[in-house]
């Protein structure tokens, strides 16, 4: 694997020497050049797919645009070559799929893989990138103006919620533009993840907000506390503006979803669909039914080692057209898990180090650089560390829906060890989740905790009373 500094994408190079700087959590040797293409003539693709797929499970893939993508065109772009003359692999990122067909003899492969590569390229440099800073104000009454070798969890965190808001406002089909001014939207999600206190989803912030988690400035901490932290942060931007004094209202409800108070007790968490519609009542205040909604769902799939039997069923969920992809990475080293090839994870890495900056919501003429990438890394699943967040967006009522049956068929094919099921309701003498939430006096769209009484009166696990999907 070959491990550069990835700056600006525009004038990036491959380092010329053994000596370039690599991440020291990562081998420095550089992963070899793709083999030249053997003369003899083989079958070869016609064209590449690069789609969400059907939400119905069925239909024909649509190709997609054979235009060269902006990213592939500009000039020293830094990436690692993906394979794409190989006629099994797929690969998926964030809900889409590239695929292969393979058709006759006769055809000719070099525009169908440069296509399928700048397709891909595209759409992955497209992602934000959000790694270490250094040089920003000092974190509360800490010394720290920098989360070198201690953020990174709180850095993949913020990719995954950043790509939640692309998603919410400018699209899953949304590319970074080759030219400024950009759009206020672009420019006012990266405002929000500045790095000053002054900035909604900021490291400041959301280790305010993680303190009853472990979150502090210095410390490592795991996907379930993260996720809390986020939690407790949307809550109080949205209960409490004039007091933080900022405009960081989150603008979908957010559902932490757990099977039990401990979320890091193991087993599979529980997505409760009646839950679901709670919050996004809440967070509509009464006023319609139905808003957007990010799921964050812990997990813990295995002890020192990823259970292998999951593996598959992580690979699926990046065919979701809701993925938002996975907080995790491997043990000691978080990252942003954007998709998959095979059984290898893609990712972005917040390992890099980079000076602060702060993006004024209002210039549209700002670099953004140092927030997308072209590099990209990989890693075998099997290697990932078990304790992970896995996340979703769901856009509408319609698009949960989706989700939900996509889930409960995983379900089924998980021969008993599923990464979280899927239920309508619990029955009224279970206590979901906290009743404040229910009746929605808090109106923040997020869930505290969710206490289980998974027992009945004789002792027994009481199974009948989940409506199941």
């Amino acid at each position: 694997m070959k491990s550069v500094t990835c700056t600006n994408p525009r004038s990036l190079t491959w380092p010329d020497s053994p000596e370039s700087p690599s991440p020291p959590f990562l081998p420095a040797s550089a992963t070899p050049p793709l083999p030249a293409a053997h003369p003899r003539r083989r079958r070869s693709p016609s064209f590449f797919l690069y789609s969400f797929p059907p939400r119905d499970g069925l239909g024909d893939w649509v190709p997609h645009s054979s235009r060269r993508s902006r990213s592939a065109g500009r000039k020293g772009l830094q990436h690692k070559q993906i394979d794409f003359r190989d006629p099994h692999t797929t690969h998926a990122v964030l809900g889409r799929v590239l695929r292969r067909i393979l058709l006759s003899e006769e055809s000719s492969s070099d525009s169908d893989s440069d296509s399928g590569h700048a397709a891909f390229l595209e759409d992955f440099s497209s992602r934000i990138w959000i790694t270490y800073r250094k040089g920003f104000d000092a974190i509360s009454d800490s010394k720290y103006t920098s989360d070198v070798n201690w953020g990174c969890m709180v850095r993949s965190s913020q990719m995954l919620v950043a790509q939640a808001l692309i998603f919410h406002h400018l699209g899953r089909s949304w590319r970074m533009p080759s030219q400024k001014p950009y759009s206020p939207e672009y420019i006012g999600i990266l405002h929000m993840f500045g790095d000053s206190e002054a900035c909604a989803f900021s490291v400041h912030n959301l280790l305010q907000a993680g303190k009853s988690y472990g979150l502090a400035a210095g410390s490592w901490v795991g996907p379930y506390a993260m996720c809390r932290a986020w939690q407790t942060l949307v809550r109080t931007n949205r209960e409490q503006p004039e007091v933080v004094g900022r405009d960081g209202s989150f603008p979908m409800a957010l559902y932490v979803v757990s099977g039990d108070e401990d979320g890091e007790r193991g087993g599979a968490p529980v997505v409760c669909i009646d839950v679901a519609a709670q919050l996004c009542c809440d967070f509509n205040k009464g006023q319609s039914a139905w808003s957007s909604i990010l799921l964050l769902v812990p997990l813990v799939l295995g002890l020192d080692k990823i259970n292998p039997r999951y593996i598959p069923l992580l690979k699926e969920t990046f065919t979701f057209p809701q993925s938002l992809g996975i907080l995790g990475g491997k043990p000691g080293a978080s990252t942003y898990i954007a998709g998959v090839q095979d059984d290898r994870a893609l990712y972005l890495d917040p390992h890099e180090v980079h000076m602060a900056v702060d993006i004024a919501a209002d210039n549209l003429e700002a670099d953004t650089s140092s927030y997308h990438c072209s590099n990209v890394r990989d890693m075998a699943l099997d290697l990932i560390d078990p304790s992970l967040a896995i996340g979703f967006y769901c856009h509408d009522k319609d698009d949960f829906d989706d989700l939900c049956s996509r889930a409960s068929e995983l379900v089924e094919r998980a021969n008993g060890a599923p990464l979280f099921t899927v239920v309508q309701s619990v029955q009224p003498s279970k206590q979901m989740y906290n009743q404040d939430v229910v009746s929605g006096s808090s109106g923040d769209g997020t869930v505290d905790n969710i206490n289980v009484d998974d027992l009945d009166s004789s002792g027994e696990t009481g199974e009948e009373e989940w409506q199941i999907l």
